[in-house]
Formats: C-alpha cells, sequence, structure tokens
C-alpha cells in the first residue's frame, strides 16, 4: 500500500461536490487544484500506509466537526479563486 493523504480524497470529493452549485466558479483542472491546494494547506493532513489506517481516517470523517472544517476551508479557497483566478477570463 503506498502512503496517502486521506484529507485530499475528501478534499477533492467535497469539492466536487460543492461546485455543482456554482456555476460562477471556474471549474477547469486548474482552479480546482487552486482551490484544493489553498484549502489543504488549511486543513491537518490524515496520512494512512495501512488498511486499518484507510478505515481509522474514513471513521474520523463522521465528524460533523470534520466536514464542517472542510467545507469552510473549500468555501474559503473558492472564493480566493473566484476573485483571483491564475488564468485569463
Amino acid at each position: 500500500m503506498q502512503l496517502r493523504n486521506h484529507m485530499e480524497i475528501v478534499v477533492q470529493y467535497v469539492l466536487a461536490d460543492l461546485l455543482k452549485d456554482q456555476p460562477s466558479v471556474c471549474q477547469c483542472e486548474k482552479c480546482q487544484a487552486d482551490m484544493m491546494a489553498i484549502a489543504l494547506n488549511h486543513l491537518p493532513p490524515k496520512y494512512y500506509v495501512t488498511d486499518e489506517g484507510a478505515a481509522y481516517s474514513k471513521a474520523n470523517e463522521l465528524s460533523i466537526q470534520f466536514e464542517a472544517d472542510v467545507m469552510r476551508e473549500l468555501v474559503l479557497a473558492m472564493v480566493v479563486i473566484k476573485e483571483h483566478p491564475r488564468h485569463e477570463a
């Protein structure tokens, strides 16, 4: 098994879900990567290398605070990228 950051997987999934309802936010790969990077820089990493570690990380997702933290950081990142995309309109 490889070293994985569970937080990255969660952020990618939640971002895709949030963007469905935000047509005014650019959804190109570059902007999505920027939003993920901004959010991940403000969230604690959740690394694992074993199946047991993956299960523990997934169980942590069930916390309401965990979900709220991920969504908060992604919404803030979406605002930043919407106002300052790194590409032309």
